[in-house]
């Protein structure tokens, strides 16, 4: 997943009191008398370590195997060093009840082609080994970026709403490939499980190209287009795959807060005002940017802040898990996050550089990347 990296730290009491000092009803459960074995995949970053620490922690599970490419700080967890994509991960898995699988580039300064192959193969590689050695459900972690931003989506969308996505924003036909395996596995390996997690936007020591959106000095609108913001803050898509490693809830379902904000909402709690511009004239300047290269997000991520993708989160409401986080507390947190950061339709920019947009007249995204542009080309013209 993107890369959370927040310091976390959880501890847990291992020492139990002994049988004779404590009375029936009050002795603690023993290990072997627990819930879940659960292998975490991308255990040593991010949301993976986040999850791992949060599952070494629980009673209700028996023990946490993790896997990643460099050990964690999760010192309670059972720690294995490989690549997903390594077929040796099939012995790693053996014993596990539950695979809950992290382990995805979602970077976007990584090359497009790399990380489709890292993304699809590592997915393939650790269903078909949890399947051959008897694990008997895989979570998989996706995105609501699946369902597509369209003009014409319900507002909310039902979480069985179709997949109405294309390939053409970040990872986001990674993420569909991602979804395709995880339907085709239990019809290729009878008696695997497979649910499907799918958080809206991801906030919480995140960068994606949507947290970058409230680093610019404006906020860009579309004309003409409906944007609408419903957040999911990554402490609870780590109690949210908690439920699914513990077989609350199965399926294919959505996490993230309760309802969603309005543009202007969003405009009235930043303090940031917004900067509007014809559909033709954003679109193109994204296309033509990322094109040379200047910025790493392709024109069809604008689409998921034109067009609203707000998703019900009902089936988890049913299981009866709840947001500890609000909307409007997602994103003071992420406004937190990104102050001081500057960022031109999409490129990360330094103190300097971001200085020497404005004064050349970039005050929105594209239009500021616009600017960089033609002080490039100045440049090299005159070398």
């Amino acid at each position: 997943m993107s890369s959370p990296d927040p310091q976390v730290r959880a501890a847990r009491n291992l020492t139990d009191p002994s049988p004779e000092s404590t009375p029936e009803e009050k002795r603690p459960r023993s290990p072997g008398n627990r819930g879940p074995v659960v292998a975490v995949t991308g255990a040593a970053t991010g949301i993976g370590e986040l999850l791992t620490a949060h599952l070494a922690a629980s009673d209700a599970i028996k023990q946490v195997i993790a896997i990643d490419e460099r050990r964690g700080v999760v010192s309670e967890a059972t720690w294995h060093i490989l690549d997903v994509r390594d077929p040796a991960i099939a012995e790693k898995l053996r014993g596990a009840d539950v695979v809950v699988h992290l382990a995805l580039d979602l970077d976007l300064e990584t090359d497009p082609a790399a990380r489709t192959a890292y993304n699809v193969r590592g997915t393939q590689t650790v269903l078909t080994a949890a399947a051959a050695v008897g694990v008997h459900r895989v979570v998989l972690c996706t995105s609501a970026m699946v369902y597509g931003a369209l003009a014409d989506n319900d507002v909310p969308l039902s979480e069985d709403a179709e997949l109405r996505a294309t390939a053409e924003a970040t990872g986001v036909g990674d993420l569909l490939e991602i979804e395709r395996l995880g339907r085709r596995a239990p019809r290729a390996h009878p008696g695997l499980n497979v649910t499907v997690v799918r958080p809206t936007v991801l906030v919480g020591g995140t960068d994606t190209a949507l947290t970058r959106y409230f680093e610019s000095p404006r906020l860009l609108v579309v004309a003409g287009s409906r944007p609408t913001w419903q957040f999911c803050h990554v402490e609870d898509l780590v109690t949210a795959l908690e439920y699914a490693a513990l077989e609350k809830i199965d399926g294919e379902f959505a996490v993230g807060c309760d309802g969603w904000l309005e543009q202007e909402e969003v405009e009235e709690l930043s303090g940031v005002r917004r900067m509007e511009l014809p559909s033709a004239v954003a679109l193109g300047a994204a296309a033509r940017l990322h094109r040379i290269g200047l910025t790493p997000s392709p024109a069809g991520d604008l689409a998921y802040t034109m067009h609203p993708w707000v998703v019900s989160v009902s089936r988890l409401h049913d299981a009866g898990w709840r947001p500890k986080w609000t909307n409007e507390e997602v994103l003071g947190a992420l406004l937190e996050e990104v102050e001081g950061r500057h960022t031109l339709a999409g490129r990360r920019l330094g103190r300097k550089d971001a200085t020497a947009a404005g004064a050349a007249g970039a005050t929105v995204a594209l239009l500021g990347a616009a600017a960089v542009v033609r002080r490039a080309r100045k440049a090299r013209r005159r070398i």
